[in-house]
């Protein structure tokens, strides 16, 4: 079953990439798999600190998926899978796309900031094209309802 793939971030696009990503899936009888990424600067102190901060990181990822897995089961009928990395953005996606070929599609939400549409889209976009997976780009501010209408 070809899976869409999208980053599960706390940033306010990624909302509007989860939603397109689930109804894609449902209307492709396709699958998600949802990646969140630990940075590794987050575990810079004494090891059994360190240990301590990664367990509760993978608590609060785990609860912020439980949100989006609920509605992606109950309103699109996806039961999307969660993997879990540690190490730089970038590379830790490219290497799951590379690890399971079920992964078609990325999927990304673009910020609607002055600032752009943010660090994790831009560096996506300079590496689409030797991608070997189609990229797509959810637009942060887009309405429910328009997507909706697109999926």
């Amino acid at each position: 079953m070809r899976k869409f793939l999208v980053i599960l971030d706390d940033s306010r696009e990624c909302l509007n990439a989860m939603r397109f990503a689930a109804m894609r899936a449902a209307s492709t009888n396709a699958g998600v798999t949802i990646l969140s990424i630990i940075p590794p600067d987050e575990f810079n102190h004494w090891i059994g600190v360190a240990d301590l901060m990664r367990e509760e990181a993978r608590e609060r990822i785990e609860v912020h998926f439980e949100v989006f897995a609920k509605w992606m089961r109950d309103r699109q009928g996806i039961n999307p899978d969660l993997v879990i990395r540690e190490g730089e953005a970038i590379p830790e996606i490219l290497d799951l796309i590379k690890e399971d070929p079920s992964i078609g599609v990325l999927v990304l939400g673009a910020g609607t900031g002055k600032a752009g549409p943010g660090p994790l889209v831009a560096a996506m976009t300079k590496q689409a094209g030797s991608l070997p997976i189609p990229m797509t780009i959810v637009p942060g501010d887009m309405s429910k309802e328009r997507l909706e209408e697109i999926t």
